[in-house]
């Protein structure tokens, strides 16, 4: 890359619960050309505040945090400021965290075992307007659309206004699991899978588990099983 003005600066937020890791890379950033860190984020909610506040270009972001997950915090990011895109960093590679950080809104996804050039190609990448994914990922999405078992289709908006995270735990609820079983699943507090299901109890007026389970298929968020 010429030095001067060519290309401008992509500002970017970096967002991960980790103080190590999340240091990390933004020294990493700061060495690698075209990248301007304006800000750092240990969870989803101050993500949302610094994009708010600082208007960035890019936020490179966790999704395993606390409070507010990478998923949630896309979502509210893309909703409330178009004008950043999100790239997301982070340790996993699953469907359970690839394909609703996609739905999300993040247009480019990445492990940490990135490079610093993969790092630099997925941002640009996502500011002109294309996807910004590791050859991994892409081989992962190609795996997925080429599977010829069906998948459960995803409502074209979620009903009674669930976010991800709750459909996630509804989801979870019918499939049979327990509240410590769902936490240990989504990695994240019994305490916060129980705020989880109030809300979404809240917003459906469901009262059981057993009515969560006639709902989440009623829905089309689960299939019944067959055979």
């Amino acid at each position: 890359m010429t030095e001067g003005a060519e290309q401008k600066l992509a500002r970017v937020v970096v967002a991960d619960d980790q103080t190590v890791v999340r240091e990390g890379i933004v020294m990493l950033l700061g060495l690698l050309p075209g990248i301007e860190v304006v800000g750092s984020a240990a969870d989803g909610d101050e993500a949302v505040k610094l994009v708010a506040e600082l208007a960035p270009d890019v936020v490179l972001m966790d999704l395993r945090m606390p409070r507010c997950d990478g998923v949630e915090a896309t979502r509210l990011i893309r909703a409330e400021h178009p004008g950043t895109q999100v790239v997301v960093l982070t340790t996993f590679a699953d469907d359970q965290s690839l394909f609703p950080a996609l739905r999300a809104g993040a247009r480019g996804y990445l492990t940490k075992d990135a490079s610093g050039e993969e790092i630099v190609r997925a941002v640009r990448s996502v500011l002109s307007g294309d996807a910004g994914l590791s050859p991994s990922i892409q081989l992962r999405l190609l795996e997925r659309l080429s599977d010829d078992e069906p998948q459960p289709a995803a409502p074209d908006e979620a009903p009674d206004g669930l976010t991800a995270r709750e459909i996630e735990v509804l989801v979870l609820i019918a499939e049979g699991l327990s509240n410590q079983e769902i936490a240990r699943e989504l990695h994240v507090s019994t305490a916060t899978v129980k705020t989880h299901i109030n809300n979404l109890f809240a917003k459906t007026g469901l009262k059981d588990r057993a009515q969560a389970v006639r709902y989440a298929y009623a829905k089309g968020l689960v299939r019944p099983p067959t055979g």
